[in-house]
């Protein structure tokens, strides 16, 4: 059992969207195998913290486009969502930089945004992409 199974309700019906997500959910686990077994194979720490905090960005950036693309009315808002777990990545990348560990209550944080923001946030412009195509 993984730390964050791929759940089907994460779904959301756009391909691109899904696969990244689906890589999300899966750097997460890979985050937590690399604290919490010792695999001297699995890659360190700050390696998937940095692929974290740059598949992140990558992917925020392709819904941001189609936001602006499609003339989505919460994008602003979405936006900021983004804003906000980007910086929180960012910190969690630095200070684990400076020699503070990531912990389960971290790791914790990351999965219950994860879910919260695929669930709800991201589902909300679901309708609205197949409305206009996507």
């Amino acid at each position: 059992m993984s730390f964050m199974p791929w759940n089907d309700e994460f779904i959301t019906g756009i391909d691109k969207i899904d696969q990244q997500h689906r890589w999300l959910v899966s750097l997460t686990n890979a985050l937590y195998d690399s604290l919490h077994e010792e695999d001297e194979t699995a890659p360190p720490i700050g390696e998937i913290l940095e692929r974290l905090v740059e598949y992140t960005m990558n992917h925020f950036v392709v819904e941001e486009a189609l936001f602006e693309r499609l003339g989505y009315p919460q994008s602003e808002a979405h936006r900021a969502e983004h804003d906000r777990f980007n910086r929180q990545v960012m910190d969690l990348l630095l200070r684990h930089e400076s020699g503070e560990a990531v912990d389960d209550k971290i790791l914790g944080l990351l999965k219950d945004w994860l879910t919260h923001h695929i669930l709800k946030v991201d589902k909300a412009y679901v309708g609205f992409f197949h409305e206009h195509g996507i």
